[in-house]
């Protein structure tokens, strides 16, 4: 029995010691690793109590005070990058901004330039000067076929006022003949009647 009473009192006395040193390493890590708030925590499990007052070995405050001040360097080390990225962000949108402008003045250049040309000394979109030329092609087909119907017309006319003419020189010529040969006829009546009385 006292072999057992031994045997177990030896396993608590080398569980406890293990716990106890098991948690001291925990806590030893946990003020050189993790968060400051786990760091905190530590420092206050660690902490003896003195009436209403903590106590904390001033070992640990110091390195409680180092990490932190390593972290508030690192974040604001954090911060001037982060700054300094949206700056630089800040100038690539203004870059990209600009060129994005110009590459739309160009756009709309070649657009333009591809849309309109220059046409006695004016710049004339294809679009108005294709529109003109129909117009004017319109303006002279209208005109062609004006002056077609009028010449037609006209021609009509002409060969009528021709035929005309010619019936009217051929009667004029037939007058002429039909005179011709009154009057002979009549000279020769009148030379045979002078000649009728001188017998």
């Amino acid at each position: 029995m006292t072999r057992r009473l031994f045997t177990l009192l030896s396993f608590l006395v080398i569980s406890g010691t293990t716990a106890f040193s098991q948690e001291n390493s925990e806590f030893g890590s946990s003020l050189n690793t993790g968060t400051i708030e786990s760091q905190f925590e530590y420092i206050y499990r660690t902490s003896n109590n003195f009436q209403e007052y903590e106590v904390v070995k001033k070992a640990n405050l110091e390195a409680l005070k180092s990490h932190i001040l390593d972290s508030l360097k690192a974040y604001k080390d954090q911060i001037v990058t982060l700054k300094t990225e949206k700056g630089a962000q800040a100038d690539s949108v203004l870059l990209l901004s600009g060129e994005l402008a110009r590459a739309v003045n160009e756009k709309e250049a070649a657009i333009e330039a591809k849309e309109s040309f220059s046409f006695l000394g004016m710049n004339i979109q294809k679009s108005l000067y294709s529109s003109m030329m129909w117009i004017i092609v319109a303006v002279l087909g209208a005109m062609l076929l004006f002056f077609s119907l009028q010449y037609f017309k006209s021609s009509g006319r002409i060969r009528k006022a021709q035929k005309d003419l010619e019936d009217l020189q051929g009667e004029f010529e037939q007058h002429r003949k039909n005179a011709l040969d009154r009057e002979r006829k009549l000279k020769r009546e009148l030379i045979d009647a002078q000649m009728g009385k001188n017998q």
